[in-house]
């Protein structure tokens, strides 16, 4: 009878799990929280105005190029070209209560006008700003899209045959046609539909509602 092996060579020790401590950020140091929804400034998006401004490049390096060529022109010996003297004559003779140059002050007046208008509006209309929920992202919906929303919301109506949406920026106008149900059950139900689409929508600045319910006309 044989006695029993020591239990040194045959146990091992267990690893011991020891807690692990979780550092906290210090203050300010962490990611910012998530602001509440709709907070940020959500103004309309600027457009690029590409080609205004490819117009106007070009029309400058034109202009620009051909004086320039005149004038190396005239330093290198050779005598000015017939348009530049021609100008140069006009611009001497011609009075400052003469048409043509009451014409061409109200043309180059009208052009910079335009082109300020350009430079300090935002431009696409089309494109309506959406509500900011983080900072750094920026997000916009087309009118047509928005439209397209409304105008399905509208068909989801009991009685309703067809719909029209023109949406605008401050204003969506819906012409519904209603083929059965009282008009006013008709109209109680599209106020709630739309009024839910249009929160649903994320607008900065939600569109009001102008809401129109008739019957479809009679054919022939």
């Amino acid at each position: 009878m044989s006695e029993p092996q020591g239990t040194e060579g045959s146990t091992r020790r267990l690893p011991v799990m020891e807690p692990v401590m979780k550092k906290e950020p210090a203050a300010g140091t962490g990611p910012p929280p998530d602001p509440e929804p709709g907070s940020g400034p959500a103004g309309r998006f600027w457009s690029a105005r590409r080609v205004p401004a490819g117009i106007v490049a070009l029309l400058l390096l034109l202009v620009a190029g051909a004086f320039l060529y005149d004038v190396v022109a005239v330093r290198a010996g050779r005598s000015a070209l017939g348009w530049r003297r021609e100008l140069a004559r006009q611009l001497a003779d011609r009075p400052l209560d003469d048409t043509w140059v009451l014409v061409g002050a109200g043309v180059a007046a009208a052009l910079g006008l335009w082109l300020l208008a350009l430079a300090l509006t935002p431009g696409l209309r089309k494109v309506l700003p959406m509500r900011r929920t983080r900072p750094d992202v920026r997000a916009g919906l087309h009118r047509d899209a928005a439209a397209t929303v409304l105008r399905d919301r509208a068909m989801e109506v009991a009685g309703v045959q067809s719909a029209r949406v023109r949406m605008r920026r401050r204003k969506a106008r819906v012409r519904a046609l209603s083929h059965f149900r009282e008009l006013d059950d008709v109209r109680t139900d599209l106020d709630g539909a739309l009024d839910d689409a249009v929160r649903g929508l994320g607008l900065a600045r939600p569109p009001a509602v102008s809401l129109r319910v008739a019957r479809p006309g009679r054919k022939g």
